[in-house]
């Protein structure tokens, strides 16, 4: 009798660990989903602010139409162009900030060349605009990353990293701005 109690305490044992394992990779792939549409998240955000940045930079560009037409047309097209391009990844957003660095650069070019266009109601408010999200996408930027550090803790960190490995889950890539971009885009508050 005692054999079958023992055989039968040892069954259970490992029941319950078997148990408890299965519940700790079901509770590790829940969270590492969690941390995932997080960091989509945040890049979709990103995505949000960018845009919004474009269309506030279109109305600078259309009030600068008024002085510098053929320059704005070309702006206005390219800004129109680069308005609503998904960002899927850390390089589009390199991409798309290298891209309104540009644009904005030349509609300073146009600021300095038409003094006028600054005393623009629409060219100020404008100008404001593009200072708010420019904040909201340095914000959005700031969430991405911190989100993507708990990220890759997870993924990284013992016992975890097991099931993210298994799972196919990857460190995510940092948003960073290189001294070039720093360097080339233009105040908004000139």
């Amino acid at each position: 009798m005692s054999i079958n109690f023992v055989a039968i305490a040892a069954l259970v044992a490992l029941l319950v660990l078997g148990l408890a394992v299965v519940l700790w990779f079901i509770s590790t792939q829940r969270e590492l989903v969690n941390l995932d549409e997080k960091c989509s998240n945040a890049l979709s955000q990103i995505e949000v602010q960018m845009n919004s940045r474009w269309d506030a930079l279109l109305s600078l560009a259309k009030a600068a139409s008024a002085y510098a037409k053929h320059e704005s047309e070309t702006m206005i097209k390219t800004i129109e162009g680069r308005k609503g391009v998904a960002v899927h990844s850390v390089e589009d957003v390199n991409r798309q900030q290298s891209a309104f660095a540009d644009v904005m650069g030349k509609l300073m070019a146009v600021h300095e060349a038409y003094p006028d266009l600054k005393a623009s109601g629409v060219y100020e408010k404008a100008m404001d605009a593009i200072g708010k999200y420019e904040d909201n996408v340095r914000m959005a930027r700031m969430i991405y990353n911190d989100t993507a550090t708990r990220m890759n803790r997870y993924v990284r960190q013992w016992p975890s990293s097991f099931v993210a490995g298994y799972l196919h889950f990857g460190v995510k890539e940092y948003l960073k701005i290189d001294d070039g971009q720093k360097r080339d885009m233009p105040s908004v508050f000139s």
